[in-house]
């Protein structure tokens, strides 16, 4: 329906993976609402959250299949539920965006892709990207950015092991620790030094840890807080969702 009526579109969230990321979202796109309307109002929400615990064993087995099909099952809920267009709680999980998609009669909005278009209105092209082990290695991440004609640069192996493990051992158990947020503005800092123009918080967790305050001189793209804004426009109907 048309916004300009006061009508909302419902937007569809996957999440659980984390809560703590989930709840980014949902707080997030309901205060973008409000800060548009005003008074009480809120946004139309629809979230179908799943086991962390099965997502992390996909993760941890490399089961991509499998969880394309647990996952692409959970958005058809949301489809069914009467969702507008959907947007999923998490970086990692865009692995299995063909699966999700496929299952899908309304659009997915990838997380990668207003990411994306604020790395280019801000004239940069190559960034830095923390999260996951599996984001910072994959394919499926790097090449959407370069989609958009935006290189990735990401730490060291061993630097990559210690960001993974604090995204999980700390991060999605909603647990911040000084000493972990030095070790990622060392992480940033070295992004830097290799060619990073910027570093996308690419876990919807991250922003827990780092603020752009820690590293002033470093413009950070955080991924939810982008997601969120994306989404807020699209129940809005500022942008269309397509």
């Amino acid at each position: 329906m048309d916004s300009a009526d006061g009508d909302l579109r419902t937007v569809g969230i996957l999440g659980g993976m984390s809560s703590e990321s989930t709840v980014q979202y949902y707080r997030g796109i309901d205060a973008g609402i409000n800060e548009e309307r005003g008074g009480h109002a809120a946004g139309q929400v629809l979230i179908r959250s799943v086991n962390f615990a099965d997502i992390e064993g996909f993760i941890a087995d490399e089961r991509w299949d499998a969880a394309g099909d647990y996952l692409a099952d959970a958005a058809g809920d949301l489809d069914a539920g009467g969702a507008d267009f959907v947007v999923m709680a998490t970086n990692t999980m865009h692995r299995v965006t063909p699966a999700i998609e496929d299952a899908l009669s309304v659009p997915f909005v990838h997380i990668v892709d207003p990411t994306a278009a604020a790395i280019a209105d801000a004239g940069l092209d190559t960034v830095g990207v923390l999260g996951t082990r599996p984001v910072m290695e994959g394919e499926f991440y790097a090449g959407r950015f370069a989609d958009h004609g935006i290189d990735v640069v990401v730490p060291d192996a061993e630097r990559r092991q210690q960001v993974h493990d604090v995204i999980f051992d700390e991060l999605t158990k909603g647990i911040v620790t000084d000493e972990s947020r030095v070790a990622y503005v060392a992480a940033i800092e070295e992004l830097v030094d290799a060619g990073s123009e910027g570093v996308v918080l690419g876990c919807t967790e991250i922003e827990m840890l780092v603020a752009q305050s820690d590293v002033p001189d470093t413009p950070l793209f955080d991924t939810t807080a982008l997601h969120v804004a994306d989404a807020v426009d699209r129940c809005l109907g500022v942008v269309a969702s397509k």
